[in-house]
């Protein structure tokens, strides 16, 4: 079990045991429905909440990354677990994956920069012990570099795809895979994420409380800029098929599926505006990084050239390809569906 420090309670609030520590300080959930000092600490967790659904991360109260007045330390815990009441109110999962999302980056942020601490061994080690408690990292420092076994590389990195993430593209030495210290908290976003959206969804569901209609009402109006978005599958191939429901489950499809799912549908003749609402349910969707992503690869910008969609070999690669028999062993998804002589 890790003891915390305030600053380490501020920073990491879902390590603590946030509900304990609202009692310890002798308030109870209703008072902040009521209390106008109080009331500071719901519209923080509601804007809490606001801001991790347009895709940003809160921006906390805190000064170099320390709590410097106890006033402090209390709205950032306290908006916290009043965001988790809201969004179990408000019961959009949605809401809930993308808060996640924003607070594991919020997080990342404080942990790498006490990874790269070198006036305070404290923090570094405590940062340490987090990801190795949370995730069964065992992470070690050499020089200027963070080093990882192998194994715990391998287990860990299988949610990229990207090029510089595979291991042949690392520097290895003597069973150890060497790390900066923006790579080894980036490692582990998409665990993280996980960890505190399942405290969410497994912590109780208050009944409503006096004072939180009005906050729980503007969340529900706003998941419903979040609906999900089906797309008549018909002929699609399966990893088509499988990208699209990644995303109408609200889940995060790599950069790669992406890629994958823009420019075969830009190759079968739709539109950026038909195409950009599927993002609308990823955890990190922003419109205007959407769209001018999606405009790029339909060539509408930059260098003008349309990209195309990956070969079937590729995507294997990137653990994208999910082929049934109906495939019949065609070179790119495009062919899917369609007799072959």
């Amino acid at each position: 079990m890790i003891t915390l420090g305030k600053d380490e309670i501020a920073k990491y609030p879902f390590l603590a045991d946030a509900g304990q520590y609202l009692k310890d300080k002798g308030f109870s959930l209703d008072q902040f429905g009521i209390d106008p000092d109080l009331k500071i600490s719901l519209e923080k967790a509601l804007s809490r909440v606001q801001v991790s659904a347009d895709g940003k991360i809160y921006k906390s109260d805190l000064i170099d990354g320390e709590a410097s007045k106890d006033y402090v330390l209390e709205r950032e815990v306290f908006s916290f677990l009043l965001a988790i009441v809201l969004l179990k109110l408000t019961g959009m999962n949605t809401l809930i994956k993308r808060f996640a999302l924003a607070e594991a980056r919020r997080a990342e942020k404080y942990l790498e920069k006490d990874l790269a601490n070198i006036t305070d061994e404290s923090k570094k080690e405590l940062a340490i012990r987090i990801i190795d408690d949370l995730f069964s990292i065992q992470i070690k420092k050499q020089d200027d570099y963070f080093i990882i076994p192998i194994s715990n590389y391998l287990k860990h990195s299988v949610n990229f795809h990207e090029r510089e993430w595979k291991l042949i593209n690392r520097r290895v030495g003597n069973g150890f895979v060497f790390l900066t210290p923006h790579e080894t908290v980036r490692l582990i976003r998409k665990e993280l994420s996980s960890y505190i959206s399942s405290k969410i969804i497994n912590a109780k569901t208050p009944s409503m409380i006096s004072g939180f209609e009005e906050p729980v009402k503007q969340l529900i109006s706003l998941s419903k800029k979040f609906v999900t978005y089906s797309v008549t599958t018909g002929e699609y191939p399966p990893c088509i098929k499988h990208a699209i429901e990644v995303l109408e489950k609200g889940e995060n499809l790599p950069h790669s599926g992406r890629f994958m799912l823009a420019t075969f549908l830009l190759s079968r003749n739709q539109s950026v505006e038909q195409i950009a609402p599927l993002f609308k349910n990823a955890p990190d969707y922003n419109e205007r990084v959407t769209l001018y992503q999606l405009n790029h690869l339909a060539g509408a910008s930059g260098s003008g050239t349309q990209y195309s969609c990956p070969s079937c070999e590729k995507l294997k690669t990137q653990n994208l390809c999910f082929a049934i028999p109906e495939c019949d062993n065609i070179f790119n998804p495009l062919q899917f569906g369609k007799k072959r002589k």
